[in-house]
């Protein structure tokens, strides 16, 4: 099948290599020239411009976006006055589903199909395959069946759930679903990258605890007014090699998962992540997840507490630390403990 691919980026690249590989031709282009020249020199079919990729590509023409949230509708506005009626634009980056609603409506004045596909599995992808979530007509998400099947990990990727084995294996089991009609791919994504904070944070946490699992080891001040001594230093002897636990949890827990694979790749590289300053980025799905979970009167405790804990690694919670610091003050005269 041929198809376009409009952004090059970590994801883009790699997805056109997984395509092609699967025998699709893909058709490329990126504001980056570089990115198009690499993909090129693999068999990609690189185009200079918008145009020159539309016209590149055999109607019907199916095209993904691969692009930042923010830019989807400025290359939207430039790329459907190019289209032909039938032509089928896809975005496969996290898009808010209200977005995608309004675009498949504008599109459709057009004849234009629009499919929105939440897709999972990082710079990993291209090796592992990508998990795909899919919202759009179901007769046109259908013609896209072989993209999508060449994209996912395949039938192979996993055991097949007990149960299922009677039954002849579904999309789903080769990781990738058509969810339901425009913004039902980007819904069931944001509620997937929403958890994805939650286990996230988990996993952080509870390395932090061990991690400091020595506290009864270091030297504790007699006289600091300011904060509690610890009462039973002897329950807190231990020196713990985090990244052995993360391998060991890895093999049998009942917390394994890809994500502690990948923190146990992490901590074998850099033990005491001095790499990293901490300051976590949120793109806009656990935000959006926590607004659903409003409208719907469903409580997410633990997804709100990472977001907010995300917002608070990046400083956004000094000045209500500085305001408690005050208030400890003008109440109690207590003077802030300074860093050790």
């Amino acid at each position: 099948m041929d198809l376009g691919m409009i952004g090059l980026g970590r994801m883009g690249a790699n997805m056109v290599e997984r395509l092609m590989r699967g025998g699709h031709r893909c058709v490329v282009f990126d504001v980056n020239q570089d990115n198009i020249n690499a993909l090129s020199a693999k068999g990609a079919v690189g185009a200079a411009t918008l145009q020159d990729l539309v016209k590149k590509l055999p109607q019907p023409r199916a095209i993904w976006m691969m692009v930042p949230a923010g830019a989807v509708d400025a290359t939207l506005q430039k790329l459907a006055p190019l289209l032909a009626p039938g032509d089928t634009v896809i975005d496969g980056g996290n898009s808010y589903y209200h977005d995608d609603i309004r675009r498949a409506k504008l599109l459709q004045e057009r004849d234009l199909h629009y499919v929105d596909v939440g897709t999972s599995g990082g710079v990993w992808g291209a090796q592992r395959g990508y998990c795909l979530m899919v919202g759009g007509e179901e007769a046109i998400v259908k013609k896209l069946d072989g993209i999508f099947a060449a994209l996912a990990p395949g039938i192979g990727s996993a055991p097949r759930t007990p149960g299922r084995e009677k039954n002849p294996p579904t999309t789903s089991e080769c990781g990738y679903l058509h969810c339901g009609p425009h913004g039902a791919g980007h819904f069931v994504k944001m509620v997937h990258n929403g958890i994805e904070y939650g286990l996230m944070a988990a996993y952080a946490e509870g390395f932090n605890v061990l991690k400091h699992a020595d506290i009864g080891m270091r030297k504790q001040s007699s006289d600091d007014a300011e904060t509690t001594p610890l009462r039973t230093p002897e329950y807190y002897q231990y020196q713990l090699n985090l990244a052995d636990i993360a391998e060991v949890w890895r093999r049998g827990s009942v917390v394994g998962s890809w994500l502690l694979d990948l923190t146990s790749i992490a901590l074998a590289k850099n033990p005491d992540m001095k790499d990293f300053q901490g300051r976590v980025s949120d793109s806009g799905e656990g935000r959006w997840t926590i607004t659903a979970a409003i409208d719907e009167a469903v409580p997410v405790p633990v997804l709100s507490a990472a977001l907010y804990e995300r917002f608070s690694s990046r400083g956004e919670a000094d000045f209500t630390d500085r305001l408690l610091s005050a208030m400890r003050l003008e109440f109690g005269g207590h003077l802030e403990k300074t860093a050790e």
